[in-house]
């Protein structure tokens, strides 16, 4: 994606996109709406999924993951997935209908040598041609470089939410830490996958304060996941209140309308959603999904309960990536 020329903003301010999210919802509808057929093809979303290929074990606190090694949620740790394993996964999701193929790894940072075993599966991956996408946690610029020269086309890297709660969710690693993985990502030449979590007890200005800080990326992250929180019994968020389904919507269109150029994926937490509030989320500019049943450690519709969504709605899956 290139900004050039295309007057796209990096100066949103929290004030501002506060009075985005607080926007009547049908006007807010109606202009996100609008923004997205500018730059995409109507009633289409694009098909994306994540398998995760080292699981658990992982020493970070973040309140939100049952694959944190300080909670007791019942997962068993995982070695990393043999290659070929990784491979056959990947050929399952394109004959699926997926067209990105995204490899997660629960490190906190991993070592070269781990990312060398990853960038073989990127290739091998990429050779399917699939678009590649990894999420390994903190990176050196050195190691995305690695993974740029295997093909790797995106690096997952959320902000997760905005710096003022961050410190509520997280403190094995800073705000900080988590903008220079995606500096050295952009350095290295990819593209990037970076979006957020609501419903973690945040606040709306929390969540405007997440969009701003992604917005302020220059160019723009390419994909914007927007997670709904899963509450996983063990993890420190397991009891929080479960946000109302609009401010799901209402952050959503933000984000399309903050960052028009950009994938908006709604991400996790689809399984507890009605069809009514799928189809609002697709109204309100998120044209990307996870397919298949699980995401990561938990559960995703699937094949069947999405191609039921789509046809209901009119929404067809894209037959190659977006962007």
């Amino acid at each position: 994606m290139n900004d050039t020329g295309d007057s796209l903003r990096h100066d949103w301010t929290v004030t501002e996109a506060v009075e985005l999210l607080e926007r009547p919802l049908t006007d807010l509808l109606f202009e996100a709406q609008t923004a997205t057929r500018r730059y995409f093809p109507t009633n289409t979303v694009e098909g994306a999924q994540l398998l995760s290929i080292k699981t658990g074990a992982c020493p970070e606190d973040c309140a939100y993951c049952p694959q944190s090694a300080q909670y007791n949620t019942g997962l068993q740790p995982e070695r990393l997935m043999a290659t070929a394993d990784i491979v056959a996964a990947a050929n399952e999701a394109l004959a699926n209908g997926a067209t990105r193929f995204c490899m997660g790894a629960a490190w906190r940072e991993p070592s070269d040598a781990q990312v060398e075993t990853v960038s073989e599966a990127v290739t091998q991956v990429g050779e399917l041609g699939m678009e590649t996408c990894v999420t390994l946690g903190m990176l050196t610029e050195t190691q995305a470089q690695r993974l740029a020269e295997a093909g790797l086309d995106y690096y997952n890297h959320n902000l997760d939410t905005s710096p003022e709660f961050y410190g509520q969710i997280i403190t094995t690693r800073t705000y900080d830490d988590r903008l220079e993985t995606l500096g050295n990502c952009r350095t290295a030449g990819l593209k990037l996958c970076a979006g957020g979590i609501v419903g973690m007890g945040e606040s709306r200005r929390d969540r405007a304060g997440l969009l701003t800080q992604l917005a302020a990326l220059d160019p723009h992250p390419e994909s914007v996941p927007i997670n709904l929180l899963v509450k996983v019994p063990g993890t420190p968020l397991a009891q929080t209140d479960d946000l109302d389904g609009l401010e799901l919507v209402r952050t959503i269109a933000a984000a399309r309308l903050m960052m028009p150029r950009s994938v908006v994926r709604l991400s996790a937490g689809r399984e507890g959603m009605s069809d009514e509030l799928h189809a609002l989320c697709f109204q309100a500019g998120a044209n990307s999904i996870f397919l298949g049943d699980r995401l990561l450690t938990t559960d995703n519709p699937g094949e069947a309960t999405d191609q039921h969504l789509l046809d209901s709605v009119g929404i067809s899956l894209a037959a190659e990536p977006l962007l």
